[in-house]
């Protein structure tokens, strides 16, 4: 068995410091080839998560690591002692950008050969792909043979008959084969995961398989609520495939700095593993790497590799499914309520990468009367600008046997959730009437940070005067005390 990355890197945006290496808090280009040598040598994340999708592509990110920072990859092999993972447009989904995925594959044939003239050595520098919005084995299984059958097995063609073949011509095509990570965002994807993931390795001759479950997209779409117990089903049900076909199953789950996004930082990583006991890899995003003190980033990415997986926890699917149906559809009418100033105040929100996310998998234009939303972390931004915690929507559904049951299941509920309100302003006539009912009865004890509240009413004192100025300094001044941006 290969090693597997515990921690991976990411280029999520939720960072609200720019790191220190950059010369544009709009981190692009270079600067990203800069942060990737960064999380491996200072950090000690032993993988890159390397966006593909929503920017202009770096096909060349092996051969400027490599011939940059000479000594750090002479120590730390890259594809045996750390890893570079691509993660790819959908074409069965971004459509605009589905050719991008073929210049993707094309190219790591080439970053091999860079790799074995580095290292003299056959081990490919980057052999999976993550396949984001995945909703089908074949758009994976369609990847897997692209890759071999155009890619590696046009190699062995003669350039025309009684012609040398094109490996003759410009040498052979290496890796033999790619390992090809689902990424699965929407309920139905995810709680059908393990289906999928079933149906793609049937003809598959592997050693294990690596799956990946989103987090903040279902937060968004869903609710908090809903979020964590997809996860829960879906690792539950993934462990149980593993048991039956024989095949190690290693999941990863994308966690952000804010509570609605997962609640991973440094002074949480106990909490979230406690809560997760089967994830094999955490991401480890922008906000956990730059908005927190450097020792304490190293220390929790040295508890992620060294905490032991344990078996997923059990949970009662058909409460948490019951649950969800109710939950979920109050938490959406008050999104659609709410879809208005969150557009609004989007557009303030500060850029931290170069690039136009991807577009999301259901996304609310299908099916929520139309209404438009800007992605996850902007999302959640705005919500947080205006004083209201998008943790706390659609709670007011929540009857005492869910309020039971989520203790017992969702182990950071209180914690997560009084964290969280901390940052309401409850003074906001932008509160929905029922919400604001319930929030009255409570059932946990919480205190809000004053000096928080009074900035998100100058926020929305500003919004309304159209003050964009103001705004903009003080959703900088709001996410700083957050301590993550969305």
């Amino acid at each position: 068995m290969p090693k597997i990355p515990r921690c991976m890197s990411t280029q999520h945006p939720d960072n609200v410091r720019p790191p220190f290496f950059a010369d544009n808090p709009v981190l692009e280009g270079d600067s990203e080839i800069q942060e990737a040598f960064y999380s491996y040598s200072h950090l000690g994340c032993d993988e890159q998560m390397w966006d593909c999708e929503g920017k202009e592509v770096d096909n060349f990110v092996v051969k400027k690591l490599l011939s940059k920072y000479k000594f750090f990859f002479r120590e730390h092999q890259l594809g045996r002692d750390i890893f570079l993972t691509l993660r790819v447009p959908n074409p069965a989904i971004e459509k605009a950008e589905a050719k991008i995925l073929l210049e993707t594959l094309e190219s790591i044939p080439r970053s091999f050969d860079a790799a074995r003239l580095f290292y003299d050595s056959d081990v490919p520098p980057i052999f999976e792909i993550i396949l984001p919005m995945t909703t089908s084995y074949k758009e994976l299984d369609r990847i897997y043979r692209y890759y071999h059958n155009f890619i590696i097995g046009r190699q062995n063609l003669p350039l025309k008959e009684g012609e040398i073949t094109v490996a003759q011509w410009i040498g052979e095509f290496e890796p033999e084969k790619i390992n090809i990570i689902p990424l699965y965002e929407d309920m139905k994807s995810m709680l059908n995961a393990h289906n999928i993931t079933k149906k793609y390795l049937e003809d598959k001759d592997v050693m294990y398989q690596r799956v990946f479950l989103a987090r903040s997209d279902p937060a968004m779409n869903y609710g908090l609520i809903t979020a964590v117990l997809l996860n829960k089903i879906a690792l539950q049900r993934l462990n149980r495939l593993s048991d039956e076909i024989g095949i190690k199953i290693f999941p990863i789950i994308g966690v952000g700095s804010a509570p609605f996004r997962g609640n991973l930082k440094p002074k949480t990583v106990k909490r979230v593993v406690k809560e997760y006991p089967s994830i094999f890899t955490f991401t480890i995003q922008s906000s956990f790497k730059y908005d927190n003190p450097i020792d304490e980033v190293i220390e929790a990415i040295k508890f992620l590799h060294n905490n032991k997986t344990l078996s997923p926890q059990k949970i009662d699917e058909e409460f948490c499914l019951d649950l969800i149906k109710r939950y979920c559809k109050e938490y959406q009418k008050q999104i659609i309520e709410l879809s208005s100033i969150i557009n609004d105040l989007a557009q303030y929100i500060p850029n931290r990468r170069a690039r136009k996310l991807h577009i999301g998998l259901f996304g609310y234009s299908r099916s929520m009367e139309g209404i438009q939303l800007p992605r996850a972390i902007k999302f959640t931004a705005s919500l947080y600008s205006i004083g209201l915690p998008p943790e706390i929507l659609g709670l007011n559904v929540l009857n005492s046997a869910d309020l039971q049951f989520l203790r017992k299941n969702y182990l950071n509920f209180e914690t997560d959730l009084n964290e969280a309100l901390r940052f309401f302003n409850p003074d906001s006539n932008l509160i929905p009437a029922e919400l604001k009912q319930w929030l009255r009865n409570y059932p946990f004890y919480y205190q809000i940070d004053m000096e928080y509240k009074e900035i998100t009413s100058e926020i929305i004192s500003a919004l309304r005067k159209n003050n964009t100025q103001i705004l903009k300094e003080f959703i900088l001044q709001a996410a700083n005390i957050r301590g993550f941006l969305g």
